[in-house]
C-alpha cells in the first residue's frame, strides 16, 4: 500500500512544474479543457490568480473578473482555479465549470482544472502562492472563494486580496494601470 501512495503521489507531482526562480513562471498546470496552461507564456504581463466557485455568493466576481480582462488583456492575465474547498461550493465537473462560466458570465480568461486551494491535498501552485517560505513575498491563508493573488511581469508575488475585496476595486487596479 505503502508503495502504491508513493508511485500515485509522484504521477501527481510530474503533473506539475515547480518554478526555480521565486517566479509562478516555472508553473504548467492542466487547463479545464484538459490542455496546459504554462506560466511563462504570461511573461511581461501581470497575473491574477483567483480561486472560484459558481455557487458562492461571490460567484457574480466573474463578471468584474472579465471586464478586467477584457479591458487590461494587453497587460494583464487573469487565471481561474476553480475549487471546492469552501461549503462544497463548486461541485461540478470541469466540463459543468466551463459551461457555467461561459453562458452565465462569458468567461475568457483561461481557467484551471479544478484544484484544492488548501488543506492536505493543496495543489502545488497555491502551497506556492501561500507561502512565503516557496513564493519570497509573503504567507496567506485563503478563507474563502474568489480569493487574489496578483503577479507582476516577472511572475512574482505582489499582492494577496480576500474574498471581499472586488476584482475591479481600485487596490488592485491601481497596479495594473
Amino acid at each position: 500500500m505503502k508503495n502504491l501512495f508513493i508511485v500515485a503521489s509522484f504521477i501527481m507531482l510530474s503533473a506539475f512544474t515547480f518554478p526555480t526562480d521565486n517566479s509562478i513562471h516555472g508553473f504548467k498546470v492542466k487547463s479545464i479543457e484538459g490542455k496546459t496552461i504554462d506560466f511563462s507564456s504570461f511573461k511581461g504581463k501581470k497575473i491574477l490568480v483567483v480561486n472560484t466557485a459558481s455557487k458562492c455568493g461571490y460567484t457574480p466576481q466573474y463578471d468584474a473578473l472579465q471586464k478586467v480582462y477584457t479591458t487590461y488583456q494587453d497587460k494583464l492575465v487573469i487565471v481561474g482555479f476553480p475549487a471546492n474547498n469552501f461549503g462544497g461550493q463548486e461541485p461540478g465537473s470541469d466540463g459543468e465549470i466551463q459551461e457555467f462560466c461561459k453562458a452565465r458570465f462569458g468567461v475568457t480568461f483561461p481557467l484551471a482544472s479544478k484544484v484544492s486551494v488548501k488543506g492536505d491535498d493543496m495543489a502545488p501552485i497555491y502551497k506556492w502562492l501561500t507561502s512565503k517560505a516557496q513564493n519570497g513575498v509573503l504567507d496567506a491563508e485563503i478563507k474563502w472563494n474568489f480569493g487574489k493573488f496578483l503577479l507582476d511581469e516577472n511572475g512574482k508575488l505582489l499582492q494577496y486580496f480576500p474574498s471581499n475585496v472586488k476584482p475591479d476595486s481600485e487596490e488592485i487596479l491601481k497596479y495594473i494601470k
